[in-house]
């Protein structure tokens, strides 16, 4: 009873309660936009465009399950789902940075129409791809242009859909091995980053540009491959394709930047914008090109189709060397006229 007439006291010295004011004040999206007046004129979507009463919401943030059970999406605030698609297009997946394009007066507008730039520094506009086999691998275009190159696209779901992946992207996703790099992407956004910077500062230049010239430049144009099967296995020169030249070049600048950093008293990010710039170059100081041109000269020398060992070597060749080891022993044995199975057999 004590508690009940303390309570009674205390409503009477209020002129409202907040609930009683909650309940009796329209609802309007932050605080400023009225439900009341949105009309559906489209008959047939009327049951999946939220704005009814149900949908009434001062956020467009209700943290509800949507997804757990099909076309329960249907009863999303529609405002919420256009959050939910701008946190997911810009690779960030914070739903307060959404709310913030409505709650800034015209920033939404803006970066609608304002350029994409990578890292807000680096223009796509200007970027040129000069060989024309490779300007549907290296994804440069409109729909590849992002603030940052991170978009959590499923580009290994299919295959050959990697070559949309945006090409900086593919870069920052190369970085990320040897076990304890795997999965942090953010890092290796961060060294992609740095070594943008100090590409522009030593050359002046688009770094973007720097680094398409490097991946044009650094995957090998012809290779070999094993023909045959059980006994004379002979290597064959064959052209590369266009998407593997483009993984080839990404993995070598990888693999050239990450064995200088080694043990080294340079950064990652230092070696990585060392690698592409000699690159970019076509300087026998980068690894990509030295491995490239040792790759094709292989190539060039297995393109009379000798046969081989399978490891390059040809088999004529390997059978002089192997008789010039067996030496006096040969000769001894074709004198006494011993069979020539049993010379050099153990």
């Amino acid at each position: 009873s004590h508690s009940n007439s303390s309570r009674a006291a205390i409503d009477a010295r209020l002129p409202c309660t907040p609930r009683a004011a909650m309940t009796t004040a329209e609802v309007k999206l932050f605080g400023r936009w009225s439900y009341e007046d949105v009309m559906v004129t489209d008959l047939s979507l009327t049951d999946y465009i939220a704005v009814g009463k149900n949908a009434h919401t001062f956020l467009p943030h209700t943290q509800g399950r949507y997804q757990k059970k099909a076309f329960r999406k249907a009863l999303c605030p529609i405002v919420e789902r256009l959050c939910c698609f701008l946190a997911q297009a810009q690779g960030l997946g914070f739903p307060h940075l959404a709310h913030a394009l409505f709650l800034a007066p015209g920033l939404f507008d803006e970066m609608t129409t304002a350029e994409v730039k990578l890292f807000g520094r680096w223009s796509y506009e200007d970027v040129m791809v000069s060989d024309l086999s490779l300007t549907d691998y290296i994804a440069v275009g409109k729909n590849a242009h992002t603030f940052l190159p991170h978009t959590q696209g499923r580009y290994q779901k299919k295959a050959f859909r990697k070559a949309l992946c945006p090409i900086v992207e593919r870069l920052c996703c190369s970085m990320m091995m040897h076990g304890r790099n795997n999965g942090k992407k953010l890092m290796a956004v961060r060294i992609v980053k740095h070594a943008f910077e100090i590409i522009h500062l030593l050359t002046d230049k688009n770094p973007i540009q720097v680094y398409v010239d490097a991946v044009k430049n650094g995957g090998p144009r012809e290779d070999s491959t094993r023909v045959g099967s059980a006994g004379v296995v002979r290597r064959q020169a064959v052209d590369v394709s266009p998407l593997r030249r483009v993984n080839q070049a990404i993995y070598l600048i990888c693999t050239g930047a990450r064995n200088s950093a080694f043990r080294n008293i340079k950064s990652i990010a230092e070696c990585l914008a060392d690698e592409i710039m000699n690159a970019a170059k076509e300087s026998s100081n980068s690894y990509a090109i030295k491995k490239k041109d040792e790759i094709e000269r292989v190539a060039k020398a297995n393109a009379e189709g000798l046969p081989s060992d399978g490891k390059g070597v040809c088999a004529r060749g390997a059978a002089a060397s192997l008789r010039q080891a067996a030496g006096p022993c040969a000769e001894l044995a074709r004198t006494i006229g011993a069979p020539r199975a049993h010379v050099g057999g153990q």
